[in-house]
This record gives C-alpha cells, sequence and structure tokens, in this order.
C-alpha cells in the first residue's frame, strides 16, 4: 500500500511538472526556429522528439532536451548559406557522431573543455541572440553578422521612431512582453508555478488583439504541422563530404554534447536524485539528433531553463519530460490555430531576454577564483563570436586554453637570495622535464660549500626528472662541503597528489 502510494505521489509530481515543462517550451521552441530561419513548426517537432524520443533513453532523468537558443545562430547562418533543404543532413550526421561518441565512452571528454570557453560560448550566442532578434522584434529581419546586427541597432530604432508603422507597434508589443517577463518575478510564489516566458507572449497576445494590431506580424502554421517536415533526399545525402557541410555537421554535433553535458552538470547540481550518465545521455542525444535530420526539423540540446523548470516544479523521473513531448504534439496536432494569434515581436522579445540572460557576465567572478587568465579566455571568446562566427571563437577559446595549459606546466620562476654562505632558491610555478635544463644551470651557478635552501612553498608541480636532478645534485653538492634543505617529504606529497589529481582527471574526463 505503501509503495503504490509512493508511486502516486511520484507520477502526481512528474505531471505536474510536465504541465509547466510544456507552458516554458512552447513559446522556446517556437521562438528558437524563427531565429533559425525555419518554421516554428520546426522546433516544435523537435521538442516533441525530444520529450517523447529522448526523455525515454536518457542518461540524465531529470533533464529535458529540445531546440536550444544557443544552437540557433549557427543554424540560422548554415540555412542562410546552404538552404533548409541541407538542415536535415548535417543534423542527422551530427547525431550519428553524437551516438558514436556515446557508444564509445567519449562522453566524459566533452566536459573537459575549459568552463571558460563553454561559459564565453554560451554567453558569446546570448550576444548574437540579442542583436538578431532586436531586428526581429521590430518586425524586420538580422542586418547579417554580429557586429553588423549591433551597430545596425541604434538606425533601426531611429527608423522606427521615424516611421512610426507596425515596425514601431511591433516593438512597442516586443518591449511589453520583456517588462512582463522580467515583472513576472515580484509576482507571488504560487503565480510563479506559470513560466515567465508564457506570461510574456500572453499579454502581448492580449494587448495586440485589443488594440487591434492587425498590420504586425503574426505566427503562421500550417493545420498539419508534420507538413512542413523535409525528409534528406539521396542526392543531399551525398553531399554531406563538401567541406561545408561537414564542417557544419561536426560544428553541430561538438556544440550541442558541449552544451548538453554541461547542462547535464548543471542539473545534477540542482537535485539529489540520480546522477547523469554522460555517454547515455550523449547517446540518447545522438538518437535524437539523427531523427530531427531525417525529419528535416532543428538540432536539439539539453536545455537550462526547461531543465531547470523542471526540477523547480518537483519533477522525480523521466516521466516528466517525456509527457512534455506528450503535451507537445497533443497541442501542436489539435490546437495549433491557437498559435496566429501570437505577435512575432513577442517571440522575438522572449529571445531577446534569453540572450540578455545568457550574455550576462555573471560568471566572472567564479572565473576570476582561477586567474585573470581565465577571465580574459571567457571574454576573447565572446568576442571572436561575435566579430566572426561561433566555430571560430570556440576554436579560438579552444587554442586559448591549450596555450595556458601549455604555459602553467612550463613556466618557472627561481629566484635567488644570497647571504654569506647561504644560498635561498624560491620556487614558483611547474618544473617539469621542460624547465629542468634551467634549474640544473642555476643549481651549477651555486659556489662550492654554501648551504642551499630550496624553498617549494609556491611550486604547483613538480614531475620525477626534477627530483631526480635535485638529489644527484644533493649528493654531488654535500663532497664540496656545502649542504641542501629542502622539504623531500612535503615535495614528494607534492608529487603524489598532483600525479594522483592527474589520474583521477584522466578517469573521470574533467
Amino acid at each position: 500500500m505503501t509503495s503504490q502510494s509512493s508511486s502516486t505521489s511520484t507520477l502526481s509530481k512528474d505531471l505536474l511538472a510536465s504541465v509547466v515543462v510544456f507552458l516554458v517550451a512552447l513559446p522556446l521552441c517556437m521562438g528558437i526556429s524563427i531565429a533559425s530561419g525555419m518554421p516554428p513548426t520546426a522546433g516544435i517537432i523537435t521538442g516533441i522528439i525530444g520529450g517523447i524520443i529522448v526523455g525515454s533513453l536518457a542518461g540524465s532523468p531529470l533533464q529535458v532536451s529540445g531546440p536550444a537558443a544557443g544552437l540557433s545562430v549557427l543554424v540560422l547562418q548554415f540555412v542562410q548559406s546552404n538552404g533548409a533543404e541541407m538542415l536535415g543532413v548535417v543534423v542527422l550526421f551530427a547525431g550519428l557522431l553524437q551516438f558514436a561518441a556515446g557508444t564509445f565512452k567519449l562522453g566524459q571528454w566533452f566536459r573537459a573543455v575549459s568552463p571558460a570557453v563553454i561559459h564565453g560560448m554560451l554567453a558569446g550566442i546570448g550576444v548574437l541572440i540579442l542583436v538578431a532578434q532586436f531586428h526581429v522584434m521590430l518586425d524586420g529581419k538580422p542586418i547579417g553578422t554580429g557586429i553588423q546586427n549591433l551597430i545596425g541597432i541604434p538606425g533601426a530604432l531611429l527608423a522606427a521612431f521615424q516611421a512610426g508603422d507596425h515596425t514601431l507597434k511591433a516593438g512597442a508589443i516586443g518591449l511589453l512582453t520583456i517588462l512582463a517577463i522580467a515583472g513576472w518575478s515580484f509576482a507571488p510564489k504560487s503565480w510563479r508555478m506559470m513560466p515567465a516566458p508564457l506570461v510574456g507572449v500572453i499579454v502581448a497576445m492580449i494587448a495586440a488583439s485589443v488594440l487591434r494590431l492587425t498590420d504586425i506580424h503574426y505566427v503562421q502554421v500550417p493545420d498539419n504541422i508534420w507538413s512542413t517536415v523535409v525528409f534528406p533526399t539521396p542526392e543531399n545525402l551525398m553531399r554531406i563530404f563538401e567541406t561545408p557541410i561537414l564542417i557544419g555537421a561536426i560544428s553541430i554535433a561538438f556544440i550541442a554534447s558541449a552544451e548538453t553535458l554541461l547542462c547535464a552538470t548543471a542539473v545534477d547540481q540542482m537535485h539529489s536524485g540520480p546522477r547523469t550518465k554522460y555517454d547515455k545521455e550523449l547517446t540518447a542525444q545522438g538518437v535524437g539528433n539523427t531523427l530531427c535530420g531525417l525529419l528535416g526539423v532543428l538540432p536539439m540540446t539539453g536545455v537550462i531553463v526547461r531543465s531547470g523548470a523542471n526540477v523547480d516544479a518537483g519533477a522525480v523521473t523521466r516521466a516528466s519530460a517525456i509527457l512534455h513531448g506528450i503535451w507537445l504534439l497533443l497541442f501542436a496536432s489539435v490546437l495549433p490555430f491557437t498559435l496566429t494569434y501570437i505577435p512575432v515581436s513577442a517571440l522575438a522579445a522572449v529571445l531577446v531576454y534569453t540572450g540578455y540572460k545568457l550574455a550576462y557576465p555573471k560568471i566572472v567572478p567564479t572565473l576570476r577564483k582561477y586567474g585573470t587568465s581565465e577571465v580574459a579566455i571567457y571574454f576573447i571568446t565572446i568576442a571572436t563570436i561575435v566579430a566572426t562566427n561561433l566555430l571560430a571563437g570556440v576554436v579560438v577559446g579552444l587554442v586559448l586554453s591549450l596555450i595556458k595549459l601549455l604555459y602553467a606546466f612550463s613556466h618557472l620562476e627561481i629566484r635567488k637570495e644570497e647571504s654569506g654562505d647561504r644560498v635561498d632558491l624560491h620556487l614558483k610555478g611547474a618544473a617539469t622535464l621542460i624547465r629542468l635544463p634551467i634549474l640544473a644551470s642555476e643549481l651549477e651557478r651555486l659556489k662550492p660549500n654554501t648551504h642551499v635552501h630550496v624553498h617549494i612553498g609556491d611550486l604547483d608541480y613538480i614531475d620525477h626528472a626534477c627530483i631526480d636532478l635535485l638529489t644527484n645534485w644533493d649528493r654531488q653538492h654535500k663532497t664540496t662541503g656545502g649542504s641542501l634543505d629542502i622539504e623531500w617529504d612535503g615535495l614528494t606529497e607534492k608529487y603524489k597528489a598532483r600525479s594522483s589529481l592527474r589520474a583521477r582527471a584522466e578517469a573521470t574526463g574533467r
């Protein structure tokens, strides 16, 4: 009886959570799809697959998958360059790459990407979404690159005020949507079960209807959501080996995987239930994106906004994610006509606000704890993404992280203080094989019959080669009447601790 009562309680919690997630997902699925240059139903179909299929296979029970704002910029650039008919091809192969990576247990390696690069990527995406969707919020279209969209904002605002036509009205609806979303955080806690993005869209719909704004743009959806499905043709599939297509598939696979696993880690910190099985989650994402590719719709990732709403609403099992997909399917199948009352500027406003939340540098104080270099990598990644494109920004961030790592394991400072026959050597950084010649040269310059004290308090790492060097030099120096004073136990412990940490890192992929 107790077990049955517990099962009923769990199901009721998952049922409530699924409704909340559905209400969060609906406007985001459509908005992200429009931002990606695709019809809104493409995002809804991706949400359905992410809920029902990936939710059933997921390695992260409480994570919710669906179209991600983080991929919208990449997808838009690809669609504009190669056509919507090729999107299914790259998403299909991206899914196969993810499935292979999960099958061969490579999921942990995606987590090894520097947090500065990941957060810089998300912030850069946030900036790109904000500046692009700002133009859509004025019933316009993005001008071009991130820089062009950013520079073009003042001109677009001025043109809207001068024209005073539907663009200004659309902008006002968008602003109203943002104010409703931001203001909803001050509503009574019991009211906040209704997601803020949905509240913003409902307020916009009511305002547009009351004011009879018939000249602004509204969402256009077909009666049958599956009519927008575009199956990849054999001819298009054969184009996968073309450089732009192959790069697109690899880019989507890498960024979607990194974002998914970063999201899964964050979700694990929100609850005390089962932990994520990263390879299983990556395999599930691969299955989901393969199906999305076969249907020619948007790629998916694990998404933090919907996952956070799922946890906050009290979800206990993966049933909540699956049910949210079922609600999306039922709504889009039975009530698609209701979507045509939604102003496009309202959905754009939801993404403007989402972009702002992504771009806000709240992570900087945390990164600063690990050094100014992490902060620099974060901002350089953002700047490169905005100035060029998403892939270039991520590559630059990864290269800078690698350079920092090489510097950390090859940089050694040796400061010498002499007082009579006593010499103090202060070592700082990493004493590795790469810097062994410098350490050896410094030791060889010391005079015979001196009492040498080596200070290792600021030493981060020492390898076996440098320990051997100090041991042999100590033996030789004693024959000259000198001595070497060094905390051998502490030095060995430092070496063992770092080696143990490295072994654990290699085992976990972190």
